[in-house]
């Protein structure tokens, strides 16, 4: 199995204790001279390559085993990583070759070379190697499986995004369509409170003038005269009826004061026929600005439908209503302090759902802050709608 080991070992005993040692492990292991020829290599690396060790010794291992690449393309002796642990005197480690069996075929194998130093000097090299052609299929095997793993997972997160993109399409879609809706629902009321000024109004009022003169003409009749203090009454009463039905349909004040001026307005009229106290604190930088119309009418709308919640459910004695600058955007809150309630993750109501879409139309935030017994409260974020205003 050995050629020439004089110079490793003179002890016949220290020879077959070398021999034991190469024999009893799974590895093939060589040695090389520095041309490059095999002085010893033991049974197990003899038989992966397809040789007995009688068969190799003496034979130059690069032009017998480490011929060629992969793809059967030469490898010049030069570019041998074996060769280079004894003409450069470092150790290398390798497992991206392949080694040539006798019968022509190649295996993916694993290999350190090592150079063999006596008296300071590198005399040749001792090489391990192994055949890890399982371990490549293997590895083959699992970066197949990586990569139809991220092919399934990237084709996943397309179909999911394009589920996503379509769901917010969709969500945008119905937000326009809502607030064409109540864009279209508001300019109807205006429509339908003109026309009721205009000709219910109007009839009203010749009515009642009408039969102011009549009621002079009579002069001292007296139960005609009280029958028409009644009639009167009656066209007081549907004259102010007509008034409520205008304000509540499109509030005038809306369209010639403002906002802040209608908000107080509505705060008032909600305090004289509810008993409920009210405040209106607005800050000074913001009192003379206009919104635009849009969101007048939908900040009016929101505050409308909170009174109306307040009334209805909240069991409360106070309201505040604030309105402050942060910067360019506008912060507007309606607190009671009332029952309170247990605040939902999404709203059910239609008069929540109407809130926080008015507010989504216009670009901003709506949140509900309420607990049971603490009260509630509604605050309203717009962003960049107060022009030149600063906090």
């Amino acid at each position: 199995m050995f050629a020439n080991l004089h110079n490793l070992s003179h002890h016949a005993a220290w020879r077959r204790q070398l021999e034991m040692i190469l024999e009893s492990t799974g590895e093939g292991i060589y040695g090389i001279d520095l041309t490059g020829r095999c002085i010893f290599i033991n049974e197990a690396g003899a038989s992966m390559l397809g040789y007995t060790p009688d068969e190799v010794l003496g034979r130059p291992m690069h032009y017998l085993i480490h011929h060629s690449h992969a793809d059967e393309t030469l490898m010049p002796v030069h570019d041998c990583r074996i060769y280079k642990a004894f003409t450069e005197g470092q150790g290398v480690r390798v497992d991206d070759e392949v080694l040539w069996r006798r019968d022509g075929s190649h295996f993916a194998a694993e290999y350190a070379s090592y150079p063999i130093r006596d008296h300071g000097g590198v005399v040749g090299a001792v090489v391990t190697f192994n055949d890890i052609t399982d371990r490549k299929r293997t590895e083959t095997l699992l970066r197949e499986a990586h990569d139809l793993l991220e092919r399934r997972v990237r084709e996943r997160t397309a179909d999911l995004t394009a589920a996503h993109d379509h769901l917010r399409q969709s969500n945008e879609s119905l937000r326009r369509l809502s607030a064409h809706l109540n864009s279209v629902r508001e300019e109807e009321r205006r429509h339908i409170a003109r026309d009721i000024h205009d000709d219910l109004g109007a009839a009203l009022t010749a009515l009642q003038l009408e039969t102011n003169w009549l009621k002079h003409r009579l002069g001292d009749e007296a139960n005609l005269t009280e029958r028409l203090d009644r009639m009167l009454d009656i066209g007081d009463q549907a004259m102010q009826a007509v008034r409520r039905i205008l304000n509540d349909l499109r509030p005038g004040v809306l369209d010639h004061l403002g906002l802040w001026s209608a908000l107080e307005t509505l705060l008032l009229d909600f305090q004289a026929r509810n008993g409920i106290a009210c405040r209106f604190v607005c800050a000074e930088t913001i009192e003379h600005c206009r919104l635009g119309r849009e969101a007048e009418i939908a900040l009016y709308r929101i505050v409308q439908e909170v009174l109306t919640n307040v009334a209805r459910h909240a069991r409360a004695r106070t309201v505040v209503l604030a309105a402050e600058a942060e910067g360019g955007n506008l912060y507007l809150s309606v607190a009671d302090d009332g029952c309170g309630m247990c605040v939902p993750v999404q709203p059910t109501s239609f008069g929540l759902l109407g809130m926080r879409e008015r507010t989504l139309a216009l670009g901003g935030r709506l949140d509900i802050v309420s607990a049971p017994g603490e009260g509630t409260r509604i605050e309203v974020r717009l962003p960049n709608v107060l022009v030149g205003v600063t906090s």
